[in-house]
């Protein structure tokens, strides 16, 4: 009997969901690679700089800052790890509503906002955003956040709570 193209599809999702819940730190590291490019597209086009990653990368590597390759790299790293620290709350919240790990993103997201403006930004690399980047830097982690909820609430069941 042949295998039709929608029967495979839905097989191979099938698959994918169950290895993505049976494996959460798996799920963290695409969770967070795609909240971190998601985050990059909404913080390029209204931000007067690229990420701290730069000078953290001038910094503590002896790089130059303004080479975008290593300070991309960085940031996709910093973001695939957030993620993959996600997954303890993701799993955590597993057969919660949808609104549940989308509200637990945000906080996240701002959690790690507030750690990359005082720690980050504020301690090793000694900067300080002035009052707009100071919020598009927040809203940026925002949005990294809801896609990190999102990410885990449409990949774990949840029992309509």
């Amino acid at each position: 009997m042949s295998t039709t193209t929608s029967e495979f599809v839905d097989r191979t999702v099938v698959r994918t969901e169950r290895t993505l819940r049976d494996r959460p730190f798996v799920t963290g590291a695409w969770a967070g690679a795609v909240a971190t490019a998601v985050m990059t597209l909404f913080r390029l086009p209204v931000s007067r700089s690229l990420p701290p990653t730069g000078a953290f990368w001038e910094r503590y590597a002896g790089g130059d800052p303004d080479a975008l390759t290593p300070a991309f790299l960085l940031h996709v790293l910093y973001g695939v790890g957030g993620g993959v620290a996600f997954a303890v709350v993701g799993r955590a919240l597993r057969g919660r509503e949808l609104t549940t790990t989308l509200a637990a993103g945000v906080l996240y997201g701002l959690v790690l906002s507030v750690f990359g403006v005082r720690v980050v930004l504020g301690r090793l690399l000694g900067m300080e955003l002035d009052h707009d980047e100071a919020v598009v830097f927040h809203a940026g982690h925002v949005v990294y956040g809801l896609t990190v909820g999102i990410w885990f609430g449409t990949r774990e069941p949840h029992d309509g709570r």
